[in-house]
């Protein structure tokens, strides 16, 4: 068992900050080892509750989260039931209303369109109050600058921003960063990762190798 499955708070004294596996407790919400959420306005042990919308069973659609991740407070992300279908010519969500019109209910999914998953890979910093819509995949290593709206998917070890998000430039080289996600650091057992540590703060791949 990892450090960060055994508590919540990573930092004594700091109830702002906590390891998220511990606690989500969503089976559709999965999160790898190491991550944290911060939040300094609501209880972040809520996060679940205040920061993953519109996530309903009936689509079974999940939010997946590697390992080492930073999320800022306020970071959202948004399931495909905040939509609103556009196939059809009303944006009026008629099949949620299956009572008042007389619509079967099985059909209730034909509100929205289904945008699917939202994946987000390991070591991605997410800013404050940044959006991510259903559907988008991030790479390992990204970065999503503060209040970004992320509507497509981000290549690894890229920063975005903005209203829609888009690419503001890669943190490294092609050649470092595809020497990153051969290296996997992140998998690495916990004893490895504290032996690298200087290495990976300094930026010293070669050292990793």
């Amino acid at each position: 068992m990892t450090i960060s499955e055994k508590k919540v708070y990573p930092r004594t004294g700091d109830r702002q900050t906590v390891y998220l596996q511990s606690v989500v407790t969503d089976p559709r919400i999965m999160v790898g080892k190491y991550t944290m959420y911060n939040d300094f306005a609501n209880d972040p042990g809520d996060f679940q509750k205040n920061n993953v919308l519109y996530h309903y069973p009936v689509n079974d659609d999940k939010l997946i989260i590697g390992k080492f991740c930073s999320i800022a407070c306020g970071a959202k992300f948004i399931f495909t039931s905040g939509n609103h279908t556009l196939k059809s010519l009303s944006t009026y969500p008629f099949p949620i209303f299956f009572e008042e019109w007389d619509l079967a209910v099985a059909n209730v999914t034909e509100a929205w369109d289904n945008k699917g998953d939202i994946v987000i890979g390991n070591d991605v910093w997410i800013g404050y109050e940044a959006v991510i819509m259903s559907g988008v995949t991030i790479g390992d290593g990204a970065i999503i600058g503060t209040r970004a709206l992320v509507t497509k998917d981000v290549p690894p070890y890229t920063i975005v921003g903005g209203v829609p998000a888009k690419p503001l430039r890669k943190r490294f080289s092609e050649e470092a960063a595809a020497s990153l996600l051969e290296i996997r650091w992140w998998e690495w057992p916990d004893e490895r990762i504290k032996e690298n540590i200087s290495a990976i703060q300094a930026g010293n791949i070669q050292a990793l190798k």
